[in-house]
């Protein structure tokens, strides 16, 4: 077989030491080292020499008659045009820094006018600047974008359509008979007398003669060589390994995801008008014309959409990166963002919230620790909102949600006494209550916590995410643990979390999770092994789960789950207890509870829903540019207040969470307040 380097993107797996993948051709390839050491010396090799190969200094679609005239002027050093292109982009950006300054020092002449009438006459002034600049912002990165797809950093070259086609005349008598075979592209020549240029010809036509066309293996046929084939991105019949689409088709934010295929003629028309209709008819509003933004959130309806409706962006974004790169500071493209932020995601721990309540309900311990198995199996199905991996928002320091669970159980008064010293103070003692906070901007940590106050058991965790590069994937660290608490028995069952790999990132991402984790309590001694299992290179599941839960002091557990973490779940029971596996938990049988979350004009500006509204309005409308810009002010905001407390020499102040040593607990947790209530009764 044969795997082409031109426009290839190496690839490896977190959970396998040994294996890594070339993505090429629009085909995955499987390659498996003796060891971890030998698999980073091939992917650092075979990066270097994709890298070294993609930056060779040619011209940008040099004429077809550059090599007219005399041998002296054919062997005369060409301009280098990327240089002349980097030096005009750069005294732009200069140029633009001027504006920026200058339009900073108008808007503070502007503040300081004490004329009503004259600011604002002075403010159309100040807003048409600022809607220039934000033209030659966004002309500055495409013109960026524009040159990595031609010219990018990880080798993906695509060249001028049919330039193939051609031949190039070097300086023949017109009574030559014309040359046949391979056509020769102005664009391959590196310079030279007419004697290297025939020479190099020759050499390539040879070349080209065991050089295959495209990428392939002996083993083709079968299914397991290779996973799947890439879906076909938009690309010229004539070159096989273009692995990005025609920039026209990736920028227009208004072109709904779901539309036909963008053809040329079609790139040059604006989206008509009954498109933004079709928009915004589906976008709900309140009585009074406004926006409804409680109810974006609430529609989870969502319009899945392909890396490929993006493609040569995020090929873009990956010609930055390199394998193992932590992505924390990579800033990623709006359009992959999913509708919440990820403190609002931490939620859905809690989405089938009476498993997680029933867990106080047990006597006997050993019941106890299955029924925590089996709330946290069923935990991470509820997270996955669309069939398409996106990103939540990062949430801001100092940001909150908060929400709350109502569960009705059966011959139960509700206990409509509210719980004002609780996480959230307007909620009852039969409600679920939780709420969640960014503690720490760097590193991102989230800290989150739930609590029943009539069930005495309440749940605390801390998140670290620590995101890496790894080709064609890319890997989330959950680093933390949660503590499961019940406040009656004294009992504690700490809990681990899984890492999360997000697949295919240049076609249809998919999420799956991976990795170990542990179940324990320290009082009575049971413990659990759950094993997250990603998705084999050669054939297997997805999604599949497995777990072994043990006795005090027992090498051998007494059940073993398996299954898959977005379905069923069976359990064998080693005791000899039962005889035949039973199902443990089907996830997409039991019900979801509906999480409650005050509406956004109640909310304090911190406030997750609040925070992102008008990004979430903007992916909705399918607005890339509003909730681009949105995002930028959130973000912006942020940067000018850690600006003004690093001036003022203060720290953030955090509101709910408080560290202790690595973890972060909840300042006024249930077994506290508890505690304080019972020492006040014995007075």
């Amino acid at each position: 077989g044969c795997v082409r380097l031109k426009g290839a993107i190496v690839g490896i797996d977190d959970q396998d030491v040994n294996t890594f993948t070339i993505t090429v051709d629009h085909k995955t390839f499987h390659f498996q080292a003796r060891d971890a050491d030998e698999r980073e010396k091939w992917v650092s090799r075979l990066e270097d020499t994709i890298l070294r190969h993609g930056n060779r200094s040619r011209g940008i679609w040099e004429p077809q008659g550059s090599f007219h005239g005399s041998t002296q002027s054919s062997t005369k050093q060409r301009p280098n045009y990327l240089q002349a292109f980097d030096r005009k982009v750069s005294e732009a950006d200069a140029y633009l820094q001027l504006i920026i300054d200058q339009t900073v020092s108008i808007e503070q002449r502007i503040a300081n006018l004490e004329d009503t009438e004259e600011r604002d006459k002075c403010k159309v002034v100040q807003e048409q600047a600022n809607a220039m600049l934000d033209h030659i912002k966004h002309s500055i990165v495409l013109l960026q974008i524009a040159k990595n797809t031609a010219h990018p950093i990880n080798g993906v070259y695509q060249g001028p359509p049919n330039k193939l086609e051609t031949t190039i005349d070097v300086e023949q008598p017109p009574d030559l008979p014309i040359e046949t075979g391979i056509a020769f592209g102005s664009e391959c020549i590196e310079g030279g007398s007419r004697q290297s240029v025939q020479h190099n010809f020759e050499s390539a036509t040879a070349l080209n003669l065991l050089v295959p066309e495209t990428s392939y293996s002996s083993s083709e046929g079968e299914e397991d060589f290779y996973d799947a084939n890439e879906d076909i991105l938009t690309c010229s019949p004539n070159s096989p390994t273009y692995n990005v689409r025609s920039f026209p088709d990736s920028v227009d934010p208004e072109v709904a995801p779901n539309s036909r295929k963008v053809t040329d003629k079609d790139a040059e028309k604006p989206t008509p008008s009954h498109e933004r209709k079709r928009l915004g008819s589906r976008l709900p509003i309140c009585t009074d014309g406004s926006l409804d933004y409680d109810a974006l959130y609430e529609d989870e309806s969502d319009d899945d959409i392909s890396m490929e409706s993006h493609g040569s962006v995020v090929t873009h974004l990956l010609s930055q990166v390199k394998i193992g790169m932590d992505l924390t500071k990579v800033v990623l493209p709006t359009f992959i963002l999913e509708r919440r932020s990820l403190l609002e995601m931490y939620a859905d721990y809690f989405a089938h919230p009476d498993l997680f309540i029933k867990i106080a309900d047990l006597k006997d311990p050993r019941d106890r620790i299955i029924q925590v198995v089996k709330w946290y199996l069923s935990a991470y199905h509820a997270g996955r909102k669309s069939s398409v991996a996106k990103k939540p928002y990062n949430p801001i320091l100092g940001e909150v949600f908060q929400c709350h669970w109502n569960i009705a159980e059966n011959n139960e008064q509700p206990d409509n006494e509210l719980v004002s010293d609780g996480p959230v103070p307007w909620c009852s003692k039969n409600q679920l209550t939780f709420v969640a906070e960014q503690v720490s901007h760097h590193p991102p940590i989230s800290a989150f916590y739930a609590e029943h106050y009539a069930k005495k058991i309440s749940f605390s965790a801390h998140v670290w995410t620590k995101s890496k590069f790894l080709g064609i994937s890319i890997g989330v660290h959950n680093i933390g643990q949660g503590i499961v608490t019940l406040c009656d028995l004294n009992e504690e069952y700490i809990v681990t979390f899984p890492n999360g790999y997000g697949r295919s990132i240049l076609t249809v991402p998919w999420i799956e999770l991976g990795g170990t984790v542990t179940i324990s309590c320290p009082r009575t001694g049971y413990h659990a092994d759950v094993e997250f299992l990603t998705k084999p290179f050669y054939g297997g599941k997805k999604n599949r789960v497995t777990a072994d839960i043990f006795a005090p002091g027992e090498k051998k557990s007494f059940v073993s789950i398996a299954g898959e973490w977005s379905g069923a779940m069976e359990a064998k029971w080693n005791d000899g207890s039962r005889h035949k596996p039973e199902m443990f938990v089907d996830v997409n049988s039991i019900p979801i509870f509906h999480k409650n979350v005050r509406p956004i004009a109640e909310q304090d500006d911190n406030e997750s829903r609040k925070v992102w509204k008008e990004v979430t309005a903007g992916l909705k409308l399918n607005d890339i540019d509003r909730a681009t810009g949105a995002k930028c002010s959130v973000e912006q905001k942020q940067r000018e207040e850690a600006k003004e407390r690093k001036e003022l020499g203060t720290e953030w102040d955090n509101k709910y969470f408080k560290a202790n040593g690595e973890n972060w607990i909840y300042a006024n947790s249930l077994s506290q307040r508890l505690y304080a209530q019972s020492k006040r009764e014995r007075r």
